[in-house]
């Protein structure tokens, strides 16, 4: 479009040039002043010629060119701008999780230590049971060995008293029936002793 207002300029001068070129010279030649009307329309119609190829052939690839480059550069600087953006996305993102994943691993150290003391405290309370328990048992045990104790110092007794007392009285006495009045006897001083203590 350009090319051909300039070609379309140069054609109106180069026909209106050589009228008013020879009107100047008034049509002689010679001087170093004078212009060769000829030579002038030929160099125009040359350099018009020459215009209308380079816009035919040459500018119009070449401002494709520009245009193209131009282009390409835009959307060069718009897929970076938008990669720019991708990227600041991306890092708030980035931001976002990391301040997350730090939240919820203090969490996981609060769970942790909660679950760690109710640990302590059940494991503790769980000794404290079997100690008691231990405790219980062991005082069950010593009261059956003590009355274990008791029941065969009373049978060495009542041997000991029948012995005693055979030999006081140097006759053979009927060991059961003596047996049972002696561990009736003993058995009623235990109940007393018991009651008295």
């Amino acid at each position: 479009m350009r090319a051909s207002r300039i070609t379309a300029a140069l054609i109106a001068l180069s026909a209106a040039g050589p009228a008013s070129l020879w009107a100047q010279g008034g049509g002689e030649g010679g001087g170093l002043y004078d212009i060769n009307t000829g030579l002038s329309v030929w160099t125009l119609i040359v350099f018009g010629v020459l215009v209308f190829i380079l816009g035919k052939y040459a500018w119009g690839p070449i401002l494709r060119a520009v245009d193209a480059r131009e282009k390409n550069i835009q959307s060069a600087l718009d897929e970076a701008a938008a990669r720019n953006a991708e990227a600041s996305r991306l890092l708030a993102e980035h931001k976002e999780q990391l301040a997350d994943a730090r939240r919820q691993a203090s969490e996981l150290i609060a769970e942790g230590k909660a679950a760690g003391e109710g640990v302590r405290k059940e494991i503790e309370a769980k000794a404290r049971s079997e100690a008691l328990a231990i405790v219980e048992r062991a005082r069950v045990e010593i009261e059956r060995e003590r009355d274990a104790a008791i029941q065969m110092l009373r049978k060495e007794s009542v041997e000991l008293a029948l012995a005693a007392a055979s030999k006081l009285m140097q006759e053979n006495l009927d060991q059961a029936k003596d047996r049972q009045l002696v561990e009736r006897y003993l058995s009623e001083m235990g109940s007393n002793g018991g009651a008295k203590a």
